[in-house]
């Protein structure tokens, strides 16, 4: 399985599209195979579920995410895990152990403007 975690300074960011940078961890038989981060491709509507799908992530992990964004993930059939904060290393000691749970979106309509990366179109509502 492979899962990209939103991520900002080594901690789950709560702003899925707008944050500097995700981390790639590549996980078999719950034992980690592959942890790398990548800088954030940028952040236009639909692009980082449409990039995540090309590139073969099953799971995202974030704090929060945007309806419409959640929306992209069901159509690529990719597993949103939102309701997450804490050090990045912690969260997949716990995906490691299946003790992960999610809750619900820190994101809402607007509370990430301001927030690392702008959004690249006027979509966003």
């Amino acid at each position: 399985m492979k899962i990209a975690i939103s991520t900002d300074s080594g901690r789950v960011s709560q702003h899925f599209g707008r944050c500097p940078q995700f981390t790639i961890v590549s996980i078999e038989n719950n034992k980690l195979l592959k942890k790398e981060v990548i800088d954030n491709p940028g952040h236009s509507t639909g692009s980082l579920p449409k990039y995540f799908n090309e590139i073969g992530v099953n799971c995202v992990i974030a704090g929060g995410a945007g309806r419409r964004a959640q929306n992209f993930f069901k159509e690529y059939n990719i597993e949103l895990i939102l309701g997450i904060s804490g050090n990045i290393e912690n969260v997949i000691n716990n995906l490691l152990e299946g003790s992960l749970k999610g809750g619900e979106s820190s994101c809402s309509p607007g509370k990430g403007r301001g927030y690392g990366f702008d959004k690249e179109d006027g979509h966003h509502h």
